[in-house]
C-alpha cells in the first residue's frame, strides 16, 4: 500500500506565501518523478510543477518566478514553496508520484489534495 498525505494548505492574502508538503509512505521502492498539480472549481486538474528523482524540474507558465518545488528523497517529501500569491492560485493542491513498489511494478499515485484559498 502507498500513501500520499499532503499538508500546509489555508487561507491568505493575496501577495502572501505558503508552503505545501506531501510525504509518500508505503511500500515504495523507488520514486520516479514527484509533482503537484492543482484543481479550481470547474476547471480540469492542471501541472504546477514537478520534479524528477535527479532534480529535473518543470513548471507551469502561470506559476514560474512565484513557485518552487523541492524534494526530499530520503524523506519521500516534496515541497511546494508557494509566494506572491494570487486570487487565481485558489485551488485544491494534489499532490503525484510516479514510483515503483517493494514487488516491482509501476504505479502513478495521488494525494487526497489540500485547499489553497487566496483572497484579494
Amino acid at each position: 500500500q502507498v500513501q500520499l498525505v499532503e499538508s500546509g494548505g489555508g487561507l491568505v492574502q493575496a501577495g502572501g506565501s505558503l508552503r505545501l508538503s506531501c510525504a509518500a509512505s508505503g511500500t515504495i521502492a523507488s520514486i520516479n518523478t514527484m509533482g503537484w498539480y492543482r484543481q479550481a472549481p470547474g476547471r480540469q486538474r492542471e501541472l504546477v510543477a514537478d520534479i524528477t528523482s535527479t532534480g529535473t524540474i518543470s513548471y507551469a507558465d502561470s506559476v514560474k518566478g512565484r513557485f518552487a518545488i523541492s524534494r526530499d528523497n530520503g524523506k519521500k517529501t516534496v515541497y511546494l514553496q508557494m509566494n506572491s500569491l494570487k486570487p487565481e492560485d485558489t485551488a485544491v493542491y494534489y499532490c503525484n508520484a510516479d514510483l515503483y513498489t517493494t514487488t516491482y511494478s509501476r504505479g502513478n499515485y495521488w494525494g487526497r489534495g489540500t485547499q489553497v484559498s487566496v483572497s484579494s
